[in-house]
C-alpha cells in the first residue's frame, strides 16, 4: 500500500473511532434523518443556520466506518461556512466519489475531504459515503428523511 494511501485509511479510521461534532448542538434548528438500507446506515443531521450560515453542525446515529468518517469530516467541512458553500463542496465531493476510477481524481477545494476518493474504486460504498452530505441537504432545505435507496 502506497503512503498516501496508508495515511488516507489513518485519517477515516481515526475519524470512525473519534468522530467530530458527534451528538446535537444545543442551539440547532434545522435536522434531517438519512438511512442507506443497503449497509444499514443510519444517522441524523442537525443543524444551527443563522443568516445563511452553518454556524453549528452535529451527527449522531451508527454506520459503518466510511458512513462515520465521511459524517465526521463533513462536519468539520461546513461549520462556518455559508450553506452554498456547502452546496458546493457537495458537489465537489460527489463528483470525487463517483468519478472514473481509471483517471486522476479531482481534489480541489476539498482539503481533508480527499481521502475518500479511494471510494471510488468501491462503487457500493458510494452511498456509505454520501449519506451524511444527502441528509445534510435535507436538512438546510426543509429537513425529513432521505434514503440512499
Amino acid at each position: 500500500m502506497s503512503e498516501l494511501r496508508e495515511l488516507y485509511q489513518s485519517v477515516i479510521l481515526d475519524h470512525n473511532k473519534r468522530p467530530r461534532n458527534f451528538g446535537t448542538p444545543g442551539d440547532a434548528n434545522r435536522h434531517a434523518d438519512g438511512y442507506n438500507p443497503l449497509c444499514g446506515d443510519k444517522l441524523s443531521v442537525h443543524v444551527t443556520l443563522a443568516d445563511g450560515v452553518v454556524k453549528d453542525v452535529g451527527f449522531e446515529g451508527q454506520g459503518c466506518a466510511i458512513s462515520k468518517a465521511s459524517a465526521s469530516l463533513m462536519t468539520e467541512a461546513v461549520k462556518g461556512r455559508p450553506a452554498a458553500e456547502a452546496e458546493t463542496l457537495f458537489r465537489a465531493f460527489h463528483g470525487l466519489v463517483t468519478s472514473d476510477p481509471r483517471g486522476e481524481p479531482d481534489t480541489r477545494g476539498l482539503g481533508k475531504l480527499a481521502v475518500f476518493g479511494g471510494v471510488r474504486e468501491f462503487p457500493i460504498r458510494v452511498k456509505c459515503a454520501t449519506l451524511c452530505w444527502h441528509t445534510l441537504r435535507a436538512a438546510l432545505a426543509s429537513g425529513g428523511v432521505v434514503s440512499t435507496e
